[in-house]
């Protein structure tokens, strides 16, 4: 039985440019960490050395996609045939579930100060966030570009889009206490902060758990492409259609397809594979099938059968 494998040779593999992006980020990030507990150590402040250690894990953050996408340039093996692109996945996944722990967090310290209200200085408030908004807002900015198709960059930007967001919100929170005293206020931002990034976030832990469960990636419609191939001449029927998440910017998939005339079989295979290529599909697996097998009294060639 004629399979056929197609293998699209312009990649998506990160560029460069993008690992040197996600290094400037953790390099801004750890310098702000040191700035931070520096003049928390200085100033006996237990309030920055706890912000400078929640800036430490966006570090982490960064540094597990960029690990991630030096997984996935690596080549595949006899083991990992696909290589390691799988990573992206996982590291999409990972930065979802540390983005709910922050949330958490967030909650749980909010509930806290409400219950035990403490004085707070509009002024230190409203510079440290200051800093921080310049910080989380570069490296937000940095990683804007490329978080729209690759879910792994998304993980990352919505860590530091959130974390600037956080810091606005302190800001805002800080004038408000400077020109009122109210310093209730500190605490109500904070709860909404929380659920804006709850919502954000539970898309992202959505998408990563399905696809690391080999659910078809949200930017494909299989019912398109299932149109797309039913419209190829040559083709009479076909059926055990697959597609998967390769990483979080590739996609495979598998089909069977049922022709009549081998003759017509080289055409049907480059027409097959250039639709799926339209569709989002990197990697394609064709199987063929004839119908009317001279061998046998079956509808479809016997060597189908299982």
């Amino acid at each position: 039985m004629p399979h056929e494998h197609h293998h699209l040779h312009e990649h998506h593999h990160a560029p460069a440019s993008l690992s040197a992006v996600f290094i400037l980020c953790i390099a801004l990030n750890l310098l702000f960490v040191a700035i931070e507990a520096g003049v928390g150590f200085a100033y006996g402040s237990l309030g920055l050395l706890s912000d400078a250690g929640h800036n430490l894990s966006d570090v982490f953050s960064l540094l597990l996609s960029l690990f991630a996408i030096q997984m996935a340039k690596r080549r595949g093996n006899k083991r990992f045939t696909y290589g390691y692109k799988k990573s992206t996945v996982l590291a999409s996944l990972a930065n979802s579930i540390i983005l709910l722990i922050a949330v958490g967090g967030i909650l749980i310290e909010s509930v806290y100060k409400l219950r035990h209200p403490e004085p707070v200085s509009g002024e230190a408030v409203s510079w440290t966030a200051g800093a921080g908004i310049v910080i989380n807002g570069l490296t937000a900015f940095l990683l804007m570009k490329n978080q729209g198709h690759d879910l792994n960059v998304k993980g990352a930007f919505l860590h530091m889009a959130m974390d600037t967001l956080v810091s606005l919100g302190v800001v805002v929170s800080g004038i408000i206490i400077i020109y009122t005293g109210f310093t209730i206020i500190d605490t109500l931002v904070s709860l909404a902060i929380a659920c804006i990034i709850l919502i954000s976030t539970w898309n992202l832990l959505k998408e990563s758990l399905c696809l690391s469960l080999d659910a078809v990636p949200e930017s494909v419609d299989l019912g398109e492409i299932e149109k797309a191939v039913s419209r190829i001449p040559g083709i009479e029927s076909w059926h055990h259609l697959h597609v998967w998440a390769v990483s979080t910017t590739e996609n495979a998939a598998t089909i069977h397809a049922v022709i009549k005339d081998v003759s017509e079989m080289n055409g049907v295979k480059h027409a097959l594979k250039h639709a799926l290529a339209e569709k989002g599909i990197t990697h394609s697996t064709i199987e063929f099938e004839f119908s009317g097998c001279p061998c046998c009294d079956k509808d479809t060639c016997c060597y189908e059968r299982e």
